[in-house]
């Protein structure tokens, strides 16, 4: 009979995000069959019996612990990746796997510098003989293809000049396009557009000020109504908060595994850019550091490696 607590050990090494490989080398090496019988026996949700009393791993489980065993090699190739063929790749398989991940090419065409989108599209054409904004044309359907173009086609201005009546001006535009969304869709709305895929950082940081000053309400929290837009307006004024969500979203236990993969992108591209001010966010939106919630959540090599990684920025 295996002793309770590695076999509560084990459990954990088996459940969470990555896996604990210290704990499986160092309980499993010793075990014998009884042990691994009792283990088989006490992980229901692992195992499962047939009618003839035969134990056996569930297949879904054990296609789930593929990804895991997965996320340390995934997480270090993508780190030693170029940035710009890392983000060409993270395009190419958003687009592969549809709608569900189409925030991914919001989150890399609004928080990138001009030049780093510029690499990436030019990385793109390197990789896979077509340009982003084709692909995204020819993959995307519906009245997000026209949003999504103009975004990967974006090249702004990164100055700190606003003339601010134009600012305003936009902004009221917005307001104006969201009071009519009965009417159109503001994601149809050629001026939304425009004002979202072209107006420099700064720019768009004055119209959300504007807006707020307009209606009481910030921008992101009225487009509620519009995922797209909103993830697009929270990458451009606000990504850290934007992070944030993601990065929480991806901790939860039991979530689905593509979600899962949120953790590793989120981390990986933005522990050189802004992860100071992220993990500052994180902590004010949900009480906890994030060196914390990923020690309580990740396993193994995965775990050591993510912490690593959020701790280069201070």
């Amino acid at each position: 009979m295996a002793h309770p607590d590695e076999l509560e050990t084990l459990t954990k090494a088996f459940s969470g995000h990555g896996i604990h490989e210290q704990a499986l080398i160092s309980i499993l090496g010793k075990w014998q069959p009884e042990e691994k019988k009792s283990f088989r026996k006490g992980n229901p949700n692992l195992f499962i019996e047939d009618e003839r009393n035969f134990e056996r791993w569930d297949d879904h489980h054990v296609r789930l612990l593929k990804h895991e065993f997965m996320r340390f090699k995934n997480a270090v190739v993508l780190w030693t990746m170029h940035p710009w063929e890392r983000d060409a790749r993270l395009v190419k398989e958003a687009l592969k796997k549809g709608p569900q991940s189409y925030g991914i090419l919001i989150e890399i065409s609004c928080t990138r510098s001009a030049d780093e989108l510029l690499g990436t599209r030019r990385a793109y054409h390197s990789l896979f003989d077509h340009s982003i904004e084709e692909d995204v044309a020819y993959h995307v359907n519906g009245s997000e293809r026209k949003l999504f173009v103009a975004l990967v086609s974006a090249y702004r201005y990164e100055g700190s000049k606003v003339k601010e009546d134009v600012a305003k001006s936009e902004a009221m535009t917005l307001s104006n396009a969201i009071k009519e969304a009965d009417k159109r869709k503001p994601i149809e709305d050629d001026e939304v557009i425009r004002i979202l895929s072209t107006r420099s950082k700064p720019h768009l940081q004055a119209i959300y000020k504007h807006y707020n000053e307009i209606s009481g309400k910030n921008i992101d929290e009225e487009l509620d109504i519009d995922l797209r837009l909103n993830e697009t307006v929270q990458c451009l004024c606000s990504p850290q908060k934007y992070f944030s969500k993601v990065l929480d979203t991806a901790l939860t236990k039991d979530t689905d595994k593509n979600i899962k993969k949120a953790l590793t992108r989120v981390i990986v591209t933005r522990a050189d850019t802004d992860m100071k001010e992220i993990k500052q966010e994180y902590n004010n939106q949900f009480g906890v550091p994030l060196s914390k919630k990923i020690e309580d959540t990740t396993n193994g090599n995965y775990k050591d490696f993510l912490l690593t990684l959020i701790a280069r920025g201070g």
